[in-house]
């Protein structure tokens, strides 16, 4: 286990007061623009795995770390203090699905080095850059039955979950990420079960590292898909005493707006993140989403003016050129104001009377 001391992590919750903190885009979507092929995806160390493996993007970091670390200069380059691991599906229970649950805790500790290797090509004194170490929704969830037949039916635990969990944030803090981001939440018991994972590594490791918490509202309903609203999700959830709560996917900035004005006001002592997807899917467009970056740009600076941000960034379809528009546009406003509170760490328990 790395045991140096995560300064860096330290460092957000005061430049989080100062001004709005710029996430990157989509790591799926720029992969995509590389058009890799299966053997891409193999390389020689998994060369004759016996299941298809192209589109298992998390494996990239062992066989083209060249493209993921390409992707993240990009986005550091269009003005992100924050870039995300290449973790999303870096799980045993995810990887399970291709045969590569054994390697799920390595791909977490190469992704983290990648990232944090990129942010230290970028980092001044004025202008440090972090790795999120991102922890995924996985393909299984915790509260809603895969069987239509069988509402009681479960193909994952709460405790698989969250040693899955546990064995990738154990990889992500070895390879040097500076916070975690636990994103795309659509089941709020899933989220929990990561929740509890990283409170348990803390404790075991004495190191404290700030941690986002982003869910995903699927639909015009308002509700994440196990059945929260906004509100409701963020009641379950703020017991972790996150650094920042938001949204994320799913919708575009117009069909989010709602949204992330509720949690804005339910969340008054929490900084607030929002990274939309680039509208809806577009299948005629290069990213397979219709807005443009000026678009986008746009409309997240809307929210910035209307006071609801202290980080911002893109989802699903957005790109470098995405991140450059939101940089400038929301860079004119300042952060959205808080309540006071400590934020030294993440899931420290909060004071009793």
């Amino acid at each position: 286990m790395n045991t140096q001391p995560y300064t860096r992590g330290a460092l957000l919750p005061e430049i989080l007061k100062q001004r709005i903190v710029i996430l990157d885009g989509a790591m799926g979507t720029m992969i995509q623009r590389y058009k890799l092929g299966e053997a891409d995806y193999r390389g020689e160390r998994f060369k004759d795995h016996p299941k298809d493996l192209k589109g298992n993007n998390e494996l990239l970091q062992f066989t083209r770390p060249d493209v993921i670390s390409e992707i993240h200069d990009q986005y550091l380059a269009a003005g992100a203090d924050i870039i995300e691991t290449n973790t999303f599906g870096a799980t045993r229970v995810a990887q399970d699905d291709y045969g590569l649950a054994s390697v799920a805790r390595e791909m977490n500790v190469v992704a983290a080095r990648l990232a944090r290797e990129a942010c230290d090509r970028y980092s001044t004194p004025d202008k440090p850059r972090f790795a999120a170490g991102a922890l995924g929704p996985t393909p299984r969830t915790a509260s809603i039955s895969p069987d239509v037949n069988d509402p009681a039916a479960r193909n994952v635990s709460f405790d698989e979950l969250k040693d899955s969990y546990l064995e990738q944030a154990s990889g992500l803090l070895e390879g040097g990420c500076d916070l975690f981001l636990v994103e795309t939440i659509f089941d709020t018991l899933n989220a929990k079960a990561a929740i509890f994972a990283l409170d348990e590594l803390m404790e075991s490791t004495g190191e404290r590292l700030p941690v986002i918490i982003s869910g995903t509202v699927t639909d015009a309903s308002g509700r994440i898909l196990s059945g929260q609203t906004v509100t409701a999700f963020w009641h379950s959830v703020r017991h972790a005493r996150p650094l920042a709560v938001g949204l994320n996917c799913a919708l575009g900035a117009t069909l989010m707006r709602p949204y992330i004005e509720e949690l804005a006001k339910v969340a008054g002592d929490t900084f607030i993140s929002c990274y939309p997807n680039a509208g809806l899917p577009n299948p005629m467009s290069d990213t397979g989403f219709d807005e443009t970056p000026e678009i986008t740009g746009r409309l997240v600076e809307e929210f910035a003016k209307s006071g609801f941000l202290n980080i911002a960034g893109g989802c699903c379809g957005t790109t470098p050129d995405h991140i450059a528009q939101i940089a400038q546009r929301v860079g004119a406003y300042r952060p959205r104001c808080l309540h006071d509170r400590p934020f030294s760490s993440l899931l420290e328990p909060a004071a009793t009377a």
